[in-house]
């Protein structure tokens, strides 16, 4: 049974402005699904619809049976939802302490407590306590935003491009990181033009064209399938949000 499931969801920047054009996809607990796709596809996109940065004009979206579909950001966040995006998600004048402590806002009284079990999942962070976000190298941030997330107890934790500009060897160790959180039972969709690299970790994929599902199916089938390979694996280019 699917954790997170989305049905013919439709949405974009405006009312004529449809980048999403009726997606569908879910997520199960403790599985990880990445969307790939051209630029422009609308995957990044299909994320802010979740998690209620945008409204959308059509589809449902639920969470554990939940109907979140046009819910506030904070609504979402608060039924398990959590988004990690890909631009200015640590605080860089705060430390890596405080930064875990933002992401407890929910919750404080349990903030001591699961802090305590980020650092345990992530040492390196435990030992850069209390630097400042900002002269943390871009893989090292993207695991603190991660850790902020996670202090939520997230059920769902979606990923907009995480390893956007970091190097191969970062962006290997960072992918190992999301493939444990999803092992530990997270539910995990994560957009990525690092298309390859995201399916050899990913049980599932699904490939966005235009807006629309175009292929769906196991990451190693779709990896090795020489149309997909041909027309959407090529490229890191920036995509539209």
């Amino acid at each position: 049974m699917s954790l997170l499931a989305i049905e013919g969801l439709l949405g974009g920047y405006g009312d004529a402005d449809h980048v999403v054009k009726g997606v569908s996809l879910a997520v199960a607990t403790g599985e990880l699904v990445c969307v790939i796709g051209p630029n422009g596809a609308g995957k990044s996109t299909v994320l802010k619809l979740v998690t209620g940065l945008l409204r959308p004009r059509a589809g449902r979206i639920r969470l554990a049976g939940r109907d979140i579909t046009g819910a506030a950001p904070g609504t979402v966040l608060r039924a398990g939802c959590v988004l990690v995006p890909q631009e200015r998600n640590v605080f860089g004048a705060l430390t890596v302490d405080e930064n875990l402590a933002m992401g407890a806002f929910l919750a404080p009284r349990a903030a001591r407590k699961r802090r305590d079990a980020v650092y345990g999942r992530f040492p390196l962070l435990a030992q850069r306590r209390r630097q400042a976000a900002r002269t943390l190298s871009g893989g090292q941030r993207q695991i603190l935003a991660m850790g902020q997330a996670l202090m939520t107890e997230p059920a769902a934790l979606l990923l907009d491009e995480p390893t956007a500009g970091l190097s191969p060897i970062a962006a290997s160790e960072l992918f190992a990181t999301i493939r444990g959180l999803a092992a530990d039972g997270v539910a995990v969709l994560m957009v990525e033009q690092n298309a390859l690299e995201a399916l050899s970790i990913s049980d599932r994929a699904y490939v966005l064209v235009d807006g629309r599902n175009a292929e769906e199916g196991h990451a190693a089938t779709l990896a090795a399938d020489p149309g997909v390979r041909r027309l959407f694996l090529g490229g890191r280019g920036a995509e539209r949000h």
